[in-house]
C-alpha cells in the first residue's frame, strides 16, 4: 500500500511541479529559472511544515507521510532540473545568475523549511 501511496503522490507532484514550469514560461518567458526557483522554496517550506506538523502530532499515519513527504513533494521538487538549470547557465557564461539561482535555491530553500518546521511545531 505505501508504494502504491509514493506513486499517486508523486504523481500529483509531478504534474503540479509542471503547471508551476508552464505557468513561469508563460508569464517570464523560456530563458527563465523562475519555475524551478518556485517549486524548490515552497516545496522545501511545504516539506517543513509538513514534516513539523508530522514530528508534533503522532496521529500522522505512515501512509499520510509517505503519500506527502515522499510521493507527492517528492514528485514537486526539482533538484535534478536545479543542477541541470544551473550547469546551462554556466556553460552560457550566465555566471552571476547561475550564483544566484545556487545560492536562492540551496539558502531560502534552507530559511523556509526551517520556518516551515517551526510553524508545524507552533501550530501543534
Amino acid at each position: 500500500m505505501t508504494w502504491l501511496l509514493i506513486a499517486l503522490g508523486g504523481a500529483g507532484g509531478s504534474v503540479l511541479r509542471y503547471g508551476v514550469g508552464r505557468m513561469a514560461v508563460a508569464y517570464l518567458g523560456p530563458a527563465t529559472v523562475m519555475g524551478t526557483f518556485t517549486v524548490n522554496v515552497t516545496g522545501s517550506f511545504a516539506l517543513g511544515l509538513f514534516m513539523g506538523l508530522a514530528m508534533e502530532r503522532t496521529i500522522i499515519s505512515v501512509n499520510l507521510r509517505s503519500l506527502v513527504a515522499i510521493g507527492f513533494l517528492g514528485g514537486y521538487t526539482t533538484f535534478s532540473t536545479f543542477t541541470f538549470e544551473s550547469l546551462r547557465l554556466v556553460e552560457d557564461g550566465e555566471l552571476f545568475r547561475a550564483a544566484i539561482s545556487v545560492l536562492g535555491n540551496v539558502v531560502l530553500g534552507l530559511a523556509v523549511a526551517y520556518l516551515g518546521i517551526l510553524l508545524g511545531r507552533a501550530v501543534s
